[in-house]
């Protein structure tokens, strides 16, 4: 089966075809040759998912899968959530947003926070939705150099490490998009 992955980011391409089972061939924007960026206009992490899981179905004809994931802190009201790689400026700097978020949690004692991940996918004709959440909290410091976005200063329940600590092998078996990928791997297993 030939599913496209409508993301443009390389470390989520790594992560997700890591997880997907050898009779999935996983297609990139760039191996169907759509070279635009899907605005993600909507409000809600499951509405952008939508929205561009849609655009790659109807202008391209491929059944597809597409995610958003927040970043969404208990003490702040679940921001920056749908905005995560937008919360420091259009420019989605990874190293901006996490300063922003530190400085606003500076003072506060509640640090817990969750990521989470919406996917939807349209196949033949029709589309699924599917959810991952990791809950953590918001360490005071950045720690590790692997993954990407807030991974250095999210660390997940019952974990030591953060997630910029542990090897994508380790990060996927818990975290919000591995939980979320791997409900859309059963949910493929039995299509």
């Amino acid at each position: 089966m030939k599913l496209v992955f409508a993301t443009n980011n390389l470390n989520k391409l790594k992560e997700v075809q890591a997880m997907l089972p050898k009779t999935i061939e996983l297609l990139s924007l760039k191996d169907i040759n759509c070279n635009e960026e899907v605005d993600e206009t909507e409000t809600t992490l499951e509405g952008n998912a939508k929205l561009k899981a849609e655009y790659i179905t109807k202008n391209y004809g491929y059944n597809c899968f597409a995610d958003d994931t927040g970043l969404e802190v208990d003490a702040l009201n679940g921001q920056p959530g749908v905005y995560s790689a937008r919360y420091a400026g259009e420019a989605k700097n990874a190293e901006k947003n996490m300063q922003k978020l530190l400085l606003a949690l500076k003072n506060k004692i509640d640090r817990n926070a969750q990521f989470r991940t919406a996917i939807c996918l349209n196949l033949d004709g029709k589309q699924f939705l599917f959810e991952g959440v990791c809950r953590g909290e918001i360490i005071k410091e950045k720690q590790g150099q692997e993954g990407f976005g807030y991974d250095p200063i999210f660390k997940p329940t019952h974990s030591k490490d953060t997630f910029a600590t542990m090897s994508s092998v380790e990060k996927n078996k818990i975290s919000h998009r591995g939980i979320a990928v791997q409900k859309l791997v059963a949910f493929l297993k039995n299509y």
